[in-house]
Formats: structure tokens, C-alpha cells, sequence
């Protein structure tokens, strides 16, 4: 007998046991979220414009809800952030020391320029508690995503 009509009877029988092995098949992995966007809001303004002041502080809150948010006080911003400083308050803002409150809860970085508080005469120790000395890191760490930066 030759092999010659049973080879096609084995190929079949071979292809169909082939058929039968458990097939393992992965669900295509989900893509990872993109990072959220990070909103850096630039505070220069001191406790002679308010306005200016209050609206950093309510848009940081606002974005807080949705965004990675850091808040970042130079020049004049300096008078806002001491442990001293005025409660600032306008119109239907909440005041400052309100503000800068719940933006802690958030735990949202509220830093000071290190510089700025020098040229004003100040040291570390004069900061309103919550409020730290700023460190260049800290303006790319707080955040993965893209960086939108408001300025007041």
C-alpha cells in the first residue's frame, strides 16, 4: 500500500486537530488616557489691585475641578502670601485668605518667588502656612499634560 492516497486523508485529519486547539485570543489593550492639562496661574498683582488678585485665585479653583493646577506669586504677588498679609477682599469674590484656604484643601501648590520675597525684605519663615518657596521643578512636575499658563 502506498502513502500516496492516505496523504491527502492526514493532511485533512491534521488541519481539522489544528482547528480544535484552544486559541487564546487578547482583547486589544485600551489606549491609556492622554495626561490631564496642567493651568499655571502667574500671580504678580499685590494686595493694591484685588480684583486682579481674587480672579487668579477663583480661576485656580475653577480649574482645580478638571485640571493639575499651580498657582505661582512674584512681584507684587509676594504681599498676597505672607502670614501678615491683608485679607484682600472685591465685589462677590471671596476673600483672599478664603481663597488661598480651599485652594490648600485642593491641594493646590501655592508657591512663592524665592527672589521676590529676598527683595522684599522677607524670608521663608514670613509665608502664610501652606505657602512654599518655588523651586523650578516644581513649574513641570505638577502636572504630565500640556502647560496653559494665565497671567494676573
Amino acid at each position: 500500500m502506498t502513502m500516496r492516497p492516505l496523504l491527502p486523508l492526514i493532511v485533512t485529519a491534521g488541519l481539522a486537530l489544528l482547528g480544535c486547539a484552544p486559541q487564546t485570543h487578547e482583547a486589544p489593550a485600551e489606549p491609556a488616557p492622554p495626561p490631564r492639562d496642567g493651568v499655571l496661574l502667574h500671580v504678580s498683582s499685590g494686595p493694591d489691585d484685588p480684583h486682579r488678585v481674587l480672579m487668579a485665585l477663583r480661576m485656580a479653583e475653577l480649574m482645580a475641578a478638571d485640571r493639575d493646577v499651580l498657582v505661582y506669586f512674584d512681584i507684587q504677588g509676594i504681599g498676597v502670601v505672607l502670614a501678615d498679609a491683608v485679607d484682600l477682599t472685591f465685589a462677590e469674590f471671596p476673600s483672599s485668605r478664603t481663597q488661598l484656604a480651599r485652594l490648600g484643601e485642593l491641594g493646590v501648590p501655592l508657591y512663592a518667588c524665592p527672589g521676590c520675597l529676598a527683595a522684599a525684605g522677607k524670608t521663608p519663615e514670613d509665608l502664610a502656612p501652606g505657602i512654599r518657596v518655588a523651586d523650578k521643578d516644581a513649574f513641570f512636575d505638577f502636572t504630565k499634560g500640556r502647560i496653559l499658563t494665565l497671567d494676573y
